[in-house]
């Protein structure tokens, strides 16, 4: 293993020792860690959008029915927000229905914006990693739900080290470009290709692309299908994700 990688893996488990003997983890079907934008090419405007997305999606029927679905019945989500830094704006919640749907989603609507700056994609990964390390969840499945409209890592690791430390970690990287074919500068339509090759990684991984910002809910409802559904879920279940492109 390359020393860098070495180090960033110890990063993430150095500080997860507890103490003393805690109680047993709650088991639930999947930890998933949705990592949204909110670097400097988000305003204001798009990220309240972006959140209500979020929200949207996860109490809607079909991805409640894919939770439903489950071994477990229920999944774990925390929502986080990346730019130069991270910010955890709804912490880890079990969802195992719409009550706990509307509440997780509530939290994503009220909580303050607290990330700034520019595009820090490796620091990001690895921050989901260490998220779903240092919890007291226990899933046969971990996974980064990671957006974004764009490939920039101005600052923090590279983001073939940080994602090479995670997918080590065994967990799954998975991505929803933001497309932006009239805005200069991006990556525009090479956007997913770039995402396939550079961040996606681990078992199972894939990306669901948002060709517009406009379509950015309905992408993302089917990303969160499949993603629950896991690569072994039911043929209704991914019938059901294909119906909605």
């Amino acid at each position: 293993m390359r020393p860098i990688v070495a180090c960033l893996m110890l990063c993430l488990t150095a500080s997860c020792a507890p103490a003393q003997e805690s109680a047993a983890p709650r088991e639930t079907a999947l930890e998933l860690v949705l990592l949204a934008d909110a670097s400097g090419s988000i305003d204001a405007g798009e990220l309240a959008f972006q959140r209500q997305g979020y929200a949207e999606a996860l109490r809607d029927p079909a991805v409640l029915a894919a939770i439903e679905g489950t071994l477990y019945g229920s999944i774990a989500v925390t929502y986080v927000e990346w730019a130069t830094n991270q910010s955890v704006v709804a912490g880890w919640t079990l969802i195992d229905g719409p009550e706990a749907a509307e509440a997780f989603g509530a939290a994503i609507l009220a909580g303050p914006r607290g990330a700034y700056g520019s595009n820090a994609i490796g620091a990001a990964l690895l921050e989901g990693a260490r998220l779903i390390e240092q919890n007291d969840i226990a899933a046969p499945r971990r996974v980064i739900d990671f957006s974004g409209d764009s490939m920039g890592n101005s600052s923090g690791p590279p983001i073939a080290t940080a994602r090479e430390a995670v997918v080590a970690r065994g967990i799954t990287i998975n991505a929803l470009p933001i497309g932006c074919e009239s805005c200069p500068g991006r990556a525009g339509r090479d956007l997913e290709r770039l995402y396939a090759e550079a961040i996606i990684g681990g078992p199972g991984a894939f990306l669901v692309t948002a060709e517009t910002r406009a379509r950015f809910g309905e992408a993302l409802r089917r990303k969160l299908i499949l993603e629950i559904a896991g690569p072994l879920g039911s043929g209704e279940t991914r019938r059901l994700a294909e119906a909605l492109r």
